[in-house]
């Protein structure tokens, strides 16, 4: 098994690629997905909807809003990861909505006091620690990011769904660096809705 990961700049985005690697035989066991909550949509979207997927009378993401370990905990049947949607904080992040193994290990360094917490859980799956920075920013910014762990032997097929829409990592970090960025920061202040409003309104001129 290896891990693949990609950031996109919105959940929409994101939710979409982790349907469809389910869809393509990722079992929901194998992908985690780590989103921003700064602009509060998880908060609003739990008052004006409920989704039920499985269909016992509960809201699914609140039966999935646990913390540490149990954050990742599967449902079953239909409902898959995107229903085991919880809310917790991350250190230099602020909240974030996730689901999956990546969100389990990341919320246990961060119950523990870990700095860093998403940085050490993609370390820990192999993935490098120049791209983790990276990708921990990104989610700072306003991003989601997916993790998927799959054969090594079916990379090519599960790499080409994660790249439909997802963010280039290299020009993104560059631009952020020519703004005088650096590396992830823990103790970096978080970003408000209103500054992340601002970081995608950047990205849509210079796209």
């Amino acid at each position: 098994m290896i891990t693949i990961s990609r950031l996109y700049d919105d959940y929409d985005t994101a939710a979409r690629v982790v349907a469809e690697l389910e869809r393509a035989g990722v079992p929901h066991d194998d992908v985690s997905i780590v989103s921003s909550n700064a602009e509060g949509w998880y908060d609003r979207d739990r008052t004006t909807s409920r989704v039920d997927r499985d269909h016992d009378g509960r809201d699914d993401r609140a039966e999935g809003a646990t913390t540490g370990a149990g954050i990742g905990a599967t449902l079953g049947g239909v409902a898959g990861l995107l229903a085991g949607l919880g809310l917790l904080a991350i250190p230099g992040i602020g909240p974030v909505v996730a689901a999956g193994w990546l969100a389990s290990t990341a919320a246990v360094a961060a119950a523990g006091g870990t700095a860093g917490g998403l940085i050490g859980a993609l370390t820990q799956s192999g993935v490098d620690e120049n791209e983790a920075n990276v990708y921990a920013e990104g989610v700072r910014r306003g991003g989601t990011l997916v993790t998927a762990r799959v054969p090594d032997t079916d990379r090519a097929r599960y790499e080409a769904i994660l790249d439909n829409s997802a963010i280039n990592i290299t020009e993104r970090s560059a631009m952020w660096q020519r703004n005088g960025w650096n590396r992830f920061d823990p103790a970096a202040p978080n970003y408000t809705a209103d500054e992340i409003r601002r970081e995608r309104e950047v990205y849509r001129t210079r796209m």
